[in-house]
């Protein structure tokens, strides 16, 4: 009886199931056709020193277009450049600091004194700080909002102007699924990127009209070593180990994976784009259970470390005080894309605001 009623609902979901699968095909072979071709074209990205960014920057190289990085870090800028050389992208490198208005100013007019224009300006830069509420201070919340959100408002108010006169352009905002979804232990990043996610959905609508489309990209968690450049507060060595494991982790997506997917949702002029598809999947079933969203996210934070400490280390000091084999193998997949990704570990100092740790890259949890 049962497998009489098996077959039957396979019999009626089949042709459902096939129409389907076509619909999808059929859009995706219309999407490609509509893909714009960037060669030639000026992108702008910022936060591009190292991980996403980093990888971006290869990306759009790749693709024939005029590259242009800003980070804080001359050095790291520098050896950036060096890498981005050697995959054949000759990059303008700029330090900025993306949480001051004047500096994002200066960024979108030395490229374009050197380009003659910006046509894509990617929004790339972030941080992560991590540990419980009762280890986070004002100023956690006040630099969240001005790397994240600030970050992202003042490069484009600032490109606007030109790209209004040429009625074209393109602005690509890199937010996270955190935008969609909060995190306990991640609270100031993701109230920054609900706020980034806010704005670059109002814009959207309100560009279309003046030729330019927006993009906003929430990726779910990204392997891109940067755990390395990320604070931890609270019980700090808890914090990293569960943090740091969880975005080393094979199945978790590549830098390398998410610039493609970017790049392609760039030259698509998607709307927005959230990957991979379960944390998509899983952002819209928050939406439509929040209550129940409410209480996995309780269960959740019960099982994270507690610890009010509010002292700040970055992961590079974290992780050296703890005994490095029990990383090593766990992290095996993430140890050989650092290098590449310009993560290596730097001078155990902390050149970060107290509080928080820049991630140019926009890593972790992204």
């Amino acid at each position: 009886m049962a497998t009489a009623v098996g077959r039957g609902w396979a019999a009626r979901l089949g042709p459902a199931t096939a129409g389907l699968a076509a619909l999808v095909a059929t859009r995706e072979v219309v999407a490609r056709v509509r893909e714009a071709d960037l060669a030639g074209q000026v992108v702008a990205i910022t936060g591009g020193s190292r991980g996403l960014g980093l990888e971006l920057a290869r990306r759009f190289g790749a693709e024939g277009c005029q590259v242009a990085i800003c980070a804080r870090d001359a050095d790291e800028l520098e050896r950036a450049r060096a890498l981005l050389a050697g995959d054949g992208v000759q990059a303008l490198t700029v330090t900025a600091d993306i949480a001051a208005r004047a500096d994002c100013e200066r960024f979108i007019a030395e490229v374009t004194e050197r380009f003659g224009r910006v046509d894509v300006l990617v929004n790339n830069a972030g941080f992560i700080a991590v540990g419980p509420v009762e280890s986070t201070e004002h100023e956690d919340y006040e630099h969240a909002m001005g790397v994240m959100y600030f970050g992202v408002l003042y490069p484009t108010l600032a490109v606007l102007p030109q790209m209004r006169a040429r009625r074209s352009g393109r602005i690509v905002n890199v937010t996270s699924v955190g935008g969609k979804v909060s995190t306990p232990h991640l609270v100031p990043y993701c109230a920054a990127k609900f706020a980034a996610v806010g704005l670059s959905e109002g814009l959207h609508a309100e560009l279309a009209n003046d030729g330019i489309t927006v993009t906003t990209i929430c990726p779910g968690e990204l392997r891109t070593g940067s755990y390395l450049h990320a604070s931890f507060s609270g019980d700090q060595e808890a914090e990293y180990r569960w943090f740091a494991l969880g975005a080393s982790q094979p199945w978790v997506t590549s830098a390398d994976r998410a610039a493609r997917i970017i790049v392609r949702a760039t030259k698509r002029g998607e709307a927005e784009r959230t990957f991979p598809w379960t944390v998509d999947l899983g952002a819209r079933l928050a939406h439509l259970a929040p209550v129940t969203t409410a209480r996995v996210m309780r269960m959740v934070d019960r099982r994270l470390p507690k610890g009010d400490q509010k002292a700040t280390d970055p992961g590079q000091a974290v992780e050296r005080r703890l005994r490095p084999e029990q990383f090593d193998a766990a992290k095996a997949a993430e140890r050989t894309d650092v290098p590449r990704r310009n993560q290596l570990p730097g001078p155990l100092t902390n050149p970060f605001p107290p509080h928080a740790a820049e991630e140019e890259s926009r890593g972790g949890i992204s």
